[in-house]
């Protein structure tokens, strides 16, 4: 199972982002959760059993839904010793 976290920064709050990340989730069999931050950003994260499935969602964040303006996505490994079930917003 690997996990990584995800922020998003750009034009990514008020424009359905989270909704877009947990229908792509769930589409590619990823698990984990979306919340807005603070600072603007998105933060995302994300687990699956195939790598696979994460490369193809982190592509579709770089991407964002139409009304976003995606700027830069940093992605890093996280330590985890729960698996998620599901996918959902957090926040």
């Amino acid at each position: 199972m690997e996990t990584r976290r995800c922020i998003v920064r750009g034009s990514v709050q008020g424009v359905g982002f989270r909704y877009f990340v947990l229908r792509h989730a769930r589409e590619l069999g990823v698990q984990g959760t979306v919340r807005n931050r603070a600072d603007g950003a998105v933060e995302a994260v994300l687990q699956a059993s195939e790598p696979g499935a994460l490369e193809a969602l982190i592509d579709r964040l770089r991407q964002g839904p139409r009304a976003s303006r995606v700027d830069a996505v940093d992605v890093e490994p996280l330590e985890t010793t729960e698996p998620f079930e599901d996918f959902e917003i957090t926040g």
